[in-house]
């Protein structure tokens, strides 16, 4: 479900909107929103175009929108954009791409 948002992230960052966990455990039981964690998957809606290295060429990111990431419980910078909650991250604090 990849959404467009009126947003461009600069260099190496990107813009995530966290995946919401169940609202279940595994054994059935229903987990109120002050137990919930802080969801560490989401998936990339927006990235920069890259970092420059010293001769001034551009790196791309490895990630591209659409993809689904894990990063840091309490990584990035969390925003809002035409009221809709949204994550800021660097490249370097995404942890991994999970591959379907």
């Amino acid at each position: 479900m990849t959404k467009t948002v009126n947003f461009i992230p600069l260099k190496d960052k990107v813009l995530v909107k966290r995946i919401e966990q169940e609202e279940r455990s595994p054994g059935g039981i229903i987990i109120p929103d002050t137990a919930k964690e802080k969801p560490m998957e989401g998936e990339i809606l927006a990235v920069g175009p890259g970092v420059r290295d010293d001769q001034g060429v551009l790196h791309p990111l490895d990630v591209k929108k659409g993809d689904r990431v894990l990063f840091a419980k309490w990584g990035g910078t969390d925003v809002k954009i035409d009221g809709q909650e949204y994550t800021i991250l660097k490249e370097s604090d995404i942890l991994g791409v999970c591959v379907k």
